[in-house]
């Protein structure tokens, strides 16, 4: 063996191992057993069950749905929200099937969350149009939409959310009081995050179909389409047109229509553009439900009658 190696071999044989000196000089029965970590305390901003406590109460009165508030609508302070999946995706948000309750009781509700996506996302399509009336008191809050700046892109969305919950409450209100309600009523609003009423099987979580989803037969279709003049002049005696109304955007539950997505909702007084929507608006519809047999169906006769029962013209 080199003499390098033997001095090497020397050396190892005499290093002493990390735990020499403690098997030396304790038993185990003399150590000190390491500290129990105590649990973390509960955190009193999450709920024991749930995804988060309701966000009723950070809203203000007049970011909620209109009063007197339904009897089947969850407001007690200790209710929480929890998310059951997602419903639709869209191009400017996304809906999720959300349960308010009480824990411990009977006291729950479905709700549909619509949440707008972050600006980075988002895909406002062809938004321009439907923007026209729609101006802010602050002219640097103007220029920052026009420009489609991260800034302008987040009140963009802020306001198109704001515009939905303005017309649903309206609208609600205005079909309530003649009858029948033709939108989900909105529960509240908070930033980007609307809350309406679920339209579908409360039992099963299942959402209603759209128009486009029913097979209607014909004298079903006759009714479904005095159903949706009446829908759209109601919104045109609110002085509102849809702006996107179509076949996808309608639900049918038990037997009535449901009108559905309306951020981008134009004000047809005060939006140059406000008669081409609406007429767009009939259209659709009336091309959709002539293909299924209803007869004599004349959208730019019923487009001119609407106008001029809401005064327009």
């Amino acid at each position: 063996m080199h003499e390098n190696d033997q001095e090497f071999g020397r050396r190892r044989r005499g290093r002493r191992r990390f735990d020499d000196e403690l098997n030396d000089s304790y038993s185990l029965d003399e150590l000190t057993p390491r500290p129990v970590r105590p649990e973390p305390e509960p955190d009193p901003d999450t709920p024991a069950t749930g995804d988060r406590w309701s966000t009723w109460g950070e809203t203000s009165p007049t970011a909620r749905g209109p009063r007197p508030h339904p009897d089947w609508l969850v407001i007690e302070s200790a209710a929480v929200d929890t998310d059951l999946g997602l419903l639709k995706t869209g191009k400017e948000a996304d809906v999720s099937l959300l349960r308010r309750g009480v824990p411990g009781t009977d006291r729950s509700c479905l709700l549909a969350c619509k949440q707008y996506r972050s600006s980075e996302h988002r895909l406002f399509h062809r938004d321009a149009g439907y923007m026209e009336g729609r101006r802010m008191r602050e002219s640097r809050s103007n220029r920052a939409m026009d420009r489609r700046t991260d800034f302008g892109r987040e009140l963009i969305a802020e306001q198109w959310a704001g515009a939905e919950f303005e017309a649903l409450s309206r609208l609600w209100q205005t079909s309530r009081e003649r009858g029948r309600p033709v939108v989900p009523y909105p529960v509240q609003i908070l930033g980007t995050e609307l809350l309406m009423e679920f339209v579908g099987d409360h039992g099963t979580g299942h959402g209603a179909p759209r128009l486009a989803q029913v097979r209607p037969t014909p004298e079903e279709a006759q009714d479904l389409w005095r159903q949706a003049v009446s829908a759209i002049g109601l919104m045109a005696r609110c002085g509102l047109a849809h702006g996107d109304l179509s076949a996808y955007n309608v639900l049918v539950h038990d037997g009535q229509l449901v009108l559905i997505d309306l951020p981008q909702v134009v004000d047809l007084i005060a939006n140059p553009y406000g008669p081409k929507f609406l007429y767009r608006d009939v259209g659709n519809l009336a091309a959709w439900f002539g293909a299924r047999g209803v007869p004599g169906i004349d959208a730019r006769q019923v487009t001119q009658e609407l106008l001029a029962e809401a005064g327009v013209y």
